[in-house]
């Protein structure tokens, strides 16, 4: 539920690596949310397709207060909102709000105010309660707990900006057709993950301008 490509522009894997580590790691969906862009998502839709895997267009967004993905998006939607405004934004074009890494200090994480203003209001719909970048397990354990506390769908996501990464956390959900039946499935999922943030082994890159 939280994967990066070079479109990113923090993350050098290419659309050719990311689909090669999606089928090897046998993921049937992968939400591909680069920063700021989405314009990975119809080249790695269209690498995946003979192998059957299927790609949900995401944006992580940097908001006043931190970050927030929209998944099921249309259109790309500016940084610099405040998060009510960039929620709103989402849910404006039928997508879904979820909240990656919450409480990790370490990560552009959505201040703890903001994100229980945003679940007060009702403008989330999940929180990534795995989080394979997020070095402390306790981190990941007030996510979930929050999820619950307010009865949010619960999510996983490997963060990946590295092809190696990817599949380290997964949220394992029944099969849906949109975002409703979506959101409506990973209100039943099982998350699982673990840790992963090896250093990716150095060579020399030239990669498209994005």
């Amino acid at each position: 539920m939280h994967v990066h490509c070079l479109y990113s522009g923090d993350s050098t894997t290419t659309i050719d690596e990311l689909a090669e580590s999606i089928i090897d790691a046998g993921i049937d969906v992968v939400c591909l949310t680069d920063h700021h862009a989405t314009r990975g998502v119809a080249p790695l839709a269209q690498a995946l397709d003979a192998a059957g895997q299927r790609v949900i267009a995401g944006e992580e967004i940097r908001t006043h207060t931190g970050e927030i993905i929209g998944l099921f998006m249309t259109e790309r939607i500016p940084f610099g909102l405040t998060a009510r405004e960039t929620a709103t934004a989402i849910r404006g074009q039928g997508g879904i709000v979820y909240i990656p890494h919450p409480f990790d200090p370490m990560r552009r994480n959505i201040t703890e105010d903001s994100l229980r203003d945003l679940a007060e209001e009702g403008l989330i719909d999940a929180i990534e309660v795995i989080n394979a970048k997020t070095s402390l397990s306790s981190l990941n354990a007030r996510a979930l707990e929050f999820a619950r506390a307010y009865k949010l769908a619960e999510g996983a996501g490997s963060d990946a900006h590295v092809p190696f990464a990817v599949g380290a956390a997964v949220a394992e959900i029944p099969d849906f057709t949109d975002a409703k039946s979506f959101l409506a499935a990973l209100s039943s999922s099982t998350t699982r993950g673990h840790h992963w943030d090896e250093a990716r082994p150095w060579t020399a890159r030239i990669v498209p301008a994005t």
